[in-house]
């Protein structure tokens, strides 16, 4: 399969991990976290983990728009769907995800709200124009890479005119959620894990660039490499932050040049700034409140605004304390570390968002069979 095998060779997968370790030095750890839960799967579907010396320690990020979205908007979401007048249409992770008193869309559905699992904006486009006399909601959730579907289909609803058509926003950016992670002295107060360097995600990358990214190694003097998801790919990324610690340089490198460039995608980018503008601040799960990291619609907009249509209001959000989703998502813990793992909590029966989305990392402890405990990154950070 070309170009698809090429990245999964495990010739030169071997050969990656011995040259990590013939220039990982002894007496000294190498802290990387992989922001995006694409890397993480990848990290253990393909056993990369197993390859990397002790000294190598992964530690996971908060790059799961469906794990970092709060209870708050979840319930908000919840409560809206509930409304007889509304059709509200989700990508399908959100619908398994618990909110307040472990409420989620699919029990909702159950008992009666119509909710609609879509592949894309375009379906609930479609979904409004054949049920005029509903109102059809989008619950917009993910990073910079699933924004500029969602700004497209503002655009076709209002070249379209449709009246019955609104979205509820819950875009969040990547830049703003790295700032938080090294800078926010709340979050070092939760515990927050020392990190070396970064591995970039590749998707959202696509399409903003890597030009985002100066800021951290400059400012916090934090190697960043942009890295594909193939194991080759994370491999080859993991050994170009090996060498920029080794080194004492602090750089953004692109390992994702067949994808990435330094100014990424100029007509999506146009098209989000057109449709959306920032948000003073937005509650992130593990986080906490991070300012100016998400997006909400601009004022020419504000008809398809579901927020601003149905007075939408944050109610009192009901977390279970038992579940160590948010510090899993700032790198303070390790799904093993969590009493619920593997056992009242499953992709069956998921207790925390950690565990139901595709990118998660508790889901992919489970899936791939990390199912005993490992060396926490609390422990080793200085």
């Amino acid at each position: 399969m070309k170009y698809v095998q090429e990245f999964r060779a495990p010739d030169l997968a071997r050969a990656l991990a011995a040259q990590i370790a013939a220039e990982a030095r002894p007496g000294r750890d190498y802290r990387l976290m992989e922001f995006c839960g694409g890397h993480t799967h990848a990290i253990f579907r393909y056993g990369v983990k197993d390859l990397l010396p002790a000294n190598v320690r992964m530690i996971h990020g908060p790059g799961c728009p469906v794990c970092v979205l709060p209870i708050t908007r979840l319930d908000m979401a919840i409560a809206l769907a509930r409304r007889p007048e509304v059709i509200l249409c989700s990508y399908g992770d959100m619908l398994r995800v618990p909110g307040s008193r472990r409420q989620s869309l699919l029990k909702a559905r159950a008992e009666g709200a119509d909710i609609r699992m879509v592949a894309s904006t375009m379906d609930a486009i479609r979904l409004a124009e054949e049920n005029p006399r509903r109102e059809v909601v989008f619950f917009a959730i993910g990073f910079e890479t699933t924004t500029p579907p969602t700004a497209v289909a503002l655009k076709t609803a209002e070249a379209r005119g449709l009246t019955n058509f609104s979205v509820f926003c819950n875009h969040v950016l990547t830049p703003a959620a790295i700032t938080n992670i090294l800078e926010a002295p709340e979050i070092r107060q939760m515990e927050a894990v020392e990190i070396d360097g970064f591995l970039g995600p590749a998707h959202v990358s696509v399409v903003i660039g890597s030009q985002p990214y100066e800021h951290f190694a400059e400012e916090f003097a934090k190697p960043v490499v942009i890295a594909g998801f193939e194991p080759i790919d994370v491999m080859q990324s993991i050994l170009m932050l090996v060498r920029q610690i080794n080194e004492g340089r602090a750089e953004v490198e692109n390992q994702y040049t067949r994808a990435v460039t330094p100014a990424g995608n100029a007509a999506a980018k146009a098209l989000v700034a057109e449709v959306f503008e920032l948000r003073r601040s937005l509650e992130w799960r593990g986080l906490g409140r991070v300012p100016y990291s998400a997006l909400r619609l601009r004022d020419r907009f504000a008809r398809f605004d579901a927020e601003r249509r149905f007075d939408m209001i944050p109610g009192r959000a009901v977390e279970n304390k038992a579940c160590d989703c948010p510090k899993i998502l700032r790198g303070a813990a390790i799904p093993t570390d969590c009493k619920l793992f593997g056992k009242q909590c499953t992709p069956q029966t998921p207790l925390g968002s950690c565990m139901v989305s595709d990118e998660g990392a508790c889901a992919a402890y489970y899936k791939y069979g990390r199912r005993r405990a490992a060396p926490n990154p609390m422990e080793t950070a200085e």
